[in-house]
């Protein structure tokens, strides 16, 4: 049995919620680099992942999104070992700790980056977070499965478990990502690609991802992973605003069980006290 199995052998995970919405009530600039934090503020990226920890989730994420070096500059492997020692702390034996690597923010389809570029950043970060100890490793927010399957094929190099998440955003009716790709197409390649784990994260608001949920498990048997936003995103003046209270993204949970979810959690938007509505939510339909 794999690890991931393994640490599902008891039902349903429930994981964080949102990071830079949390760093920026802590002081983050907007538009600010949060990986940078972990060498500058680690205390306050620790208070992150601790709220999150006393919260109960059973798994938490790394501050290290952004840090590979197609992304950004700097120290990138002190910043991706210094993002797991720091939630490690956190965790303390409480949760497990999937490392994030998100996108390059690049266009491999346009030509903006070379695949070779793409798949070496993402084998130095992938290596740097395995190396400190991290439980497993998370590609999350992706929208191009070819550069998925570049990070998948990285990331697969150190022995870790692979979860690899994307945001459904696009489209008619909400169910394609950035570049056009289904649950389903995304399913099988993530499949091909060996990954242990697929899912959603970001994208539209948790009303819209029990239908997402629903199509990733009838098109692969994979644990899923399922991080949706906290309600659809409006833009008020300068700053982005979610409108769903934690009670009300809460009362999805059994309709996420149902449709598949094995971890399950929030992204944008989402505060520790999601999470707390999560767990009272777990409780009541057991």
């Amino acid at each position: 049995m794999s690890r991931l199995l393994e640490w599902l052998e008891n039902g349903l995970l429930i994981t964080d919620g949102a990071w830079g919405t949390e760093l920026q009530a802590r002081g983050l600039e907007p538009g600010a680099l949060p990986d940078t934090w972990n060498l500058t503020h680690p205390d306050r990226v620790e208070a992150v992942a601790r709220a999150y920890v006393e919260a109960g989730s059973q798994v938490i994420l790394t501050n290290t999104f952004r840090a590979n070096r197609v992304a950004m500059e700097g120290d990138l492997d002190a910043i991706n070992r210094a993002g797991v020692e720091i939630s490690r702390r956190a965790a303390a034996g409480r949760a497990l700790v999937f490392a994030s690597i998100g996108p390059t923010g690049k266009m491999l389809m346009e030509g903006d980056l070379a695949p070779e570029q793409a798949r070496d950043a993402f084998t130095a970060q992938a290596a740097a977070l395995a190396g400190a100890g991290a439980d497993a490793l998370l590609i999350e927010t992706m929208s191009d499965i070819e550069e998925a399957r570049l990070a998948v094929a990285a990331a697969r190099t150190t022995g870790l478990p692979v979860v690899v998440s994307f945001a459904f955003d696009s489209g008619k009716n909400r169910d394609r990502t950035m570049t056009g790709a289904t649950p389903e197409a995304v399913a099988a390649a993530m499949v091909e690609a060996g990954a242990d784990s697929v899912g959603a994260n970001c994208g539209v608001g948790v009303e819209h991802a029990a239908p997402i949920c629903r199509r990733l498990r009838a098109a692969c048997d994979l644990p899923l992973w399922i991080k949706p936003n906290a309600g659809l995103p409006k833009i008020e003046g300068d700053a982005v605003r979610y409108g769903t209270s934690a009670e009300s993204f809460a009362s999805h949970f059994a309709a996420l069980r149902e449709a598949g979810a094995s971890f399950l959690g929030g992204c944008c938007g989402s505060t520790p006290d999601f999470i707390r509505a999560l767990v009272r939510a777990r409780c009541g339909s057991s």
